[in-house]
């Protein structure tokens, strides 16, 4: 964990979406040099979408806003698909604002708070759950199942504390909460094993709205 950091920070243009009727998406993201500023984008409907300035969202309907703000992935599991999938997968490849080294991703705890740099301060909140933009821009054959199956989605984060991030940008986990609710946890909840939706409960206040809501009316 001490050697975490940031391989890249990415950014994605509109571009033709023909996987959806949304017609345009920011799923092509790049690794790009300099500083970037992170902020809180507001709510998905009516805020600044992305929560970082200069990334495209496409689907405000299901994406941005403030506890989808950004979206972080493991270099290592990047690392991972290239070997399973025999090609080529530059960071920013799975749509991810942030890739990161030496972090584990889908271990983290939700509500857990990561310091980029020396001043921006993010907080876990969900797992990312592929859709058919995902499936069409990866383009392998039963993509959804094979991506479901392996339960290593990556993090939605929400921003803590504003400021600007950097390729290279140390990442330290400065707040782990005390239970076991971690991104692969819930998100195995969320797919493939819908018995464990009472889990995620024991989140507490570190468990998003609306994955409190799935949980309860599962738990009753």
């Amino acid at each position: 964990m001490n050697d975490a950091r940031l391989a890249s920070v990415n950014i994605g243009t509109g571009i033709a979406n023909p996987h959806k009727k949304t017609h345009l998406t920011g799923i092509n993201k790049l690794a790009q040099p300099g500083r970037w500023e992170v902020r809180a984008p507001g709510p998905k409907q009516g805020g600044l979408r992305s929560g970082l300035v200069g990334d495209f969202v496409g689907d405000p309907r299901h994406h941005g806003g403030d506890s989808q703000a950004l979206y972080a992935y493991g270099r290592e599991e990047l690392d991972d698909w290239e070997s399973r999938l025999g090609r080529e997968l530059p960071n920013g490849f799975f749509g991810e604002n942030l890739t990161t080294t030496g972090l584990d991703v889908n271990g983290a705890r939700l509500g857990e708070v990561w310091q980029v740099g020396d001043i921006v301060q993010l907080r876990v909140t969900t797992p990312r759950i592929p859709c058919n933009t995902f499936r069409g821009w990866v383009g392998e054959r039963g993509w959804l199942k094979t991506f479901t199956a392996a339960a290593r989605p990556g993090a939605y984060l929400s921003v803590v504390t504003p400021g600007f991030i950097s390729a290279g940008d140390a990442v330290m986990v400065i707040h782990r909460p005390d239970h076991d609710v971690t991104i692969e946890l819930s998100y195995r909840a969320l797919t493939l094993e819908r018995e464990l939706l009472p889990r995620l409960l024991a989140a507490g206040d570190d468990l998003d709205p609306e994955l409190r809501e799935t949980a309860v009316g599962t738990a009753r």
